[in-house]
């Protein structure tokens, strides 16, 4: 498996494995953001085609008391392993390692990265990689439905931060 960074020609790939949950096509957005420089947008390839996905959004997380908590702090958004028969076999922990990497070459000593409170899987693992509650907060988002209906989400969620300059050791982990 290897991680990169996505790259235009990704995007038609991405939204024929992985496709958007919005008709406006979230990939092309995290892609443009990336493009704007306020993001980096991770993908691993296994055998050739994407398995997941993360963004990390240097300019941190858009609710508000994640901004009055973590100033500055980057999220680590949208880890996506898929399909789900690859869940639970290292994608996820090298996608965070990598973000991890990229943040400490940018001389950033924080990651932060948000957990649903219905996903306890997710949040045992950003744990035992050494990400720590910080903050509740309630992530609002919005998608295109394929009538072109905008949908409004609302998901509670916990805030949880790693202090990037207590690792110890190489960061990169070999996926199963």
């Amino acid at each position: 498996m290897r991680i990169d960074i996505c790259r235009a020609e990704d995007i038609a790939v991405l939204e024929r494995f992985m496709p958007s949950h919005s008709v406006d096509g979230s990939h092309g957005a995290r892609f443009a953001r990336q493009e704007a420089g306020d993001s980096s947008y991770l993908i691993p390839w296994l055998d050739g085609l994407p398995v997941g996905h993360a963004e990390v959004r240097w300019t941190g997380c858009e609710a508000p008391e994640v901004r009055a908590a973590r100033p500055g702090c980057p999220e680590l958004n949208g880890l996506f392993v898929w399909p789900a028969s690859l869940r639970s076999r290292g994608i996820g922990t090298a996608l965070v390692r990598a973000a991890e990497e990229r943040a400490v070459a940018r001389g950033t000593g924080l990651m932060g990265l948000g957990v649903g409170d219905d996903n306890p899987l997710a949040a045992r693992l950003y744990a035992r990689l050494g990400y720590r509650p910080t903050v509740s907060y309630v992530d609002r988002w919005a998608y295109l439905d394929v009538d072109g209906e905008r949908r409004e989400c609302a998901d509670p969620c916990v805030f949880m931060v790693k202090d990037l300059t207590l690792a110890s050791g190489p960061l990169d982990v070999k996926p199963a």
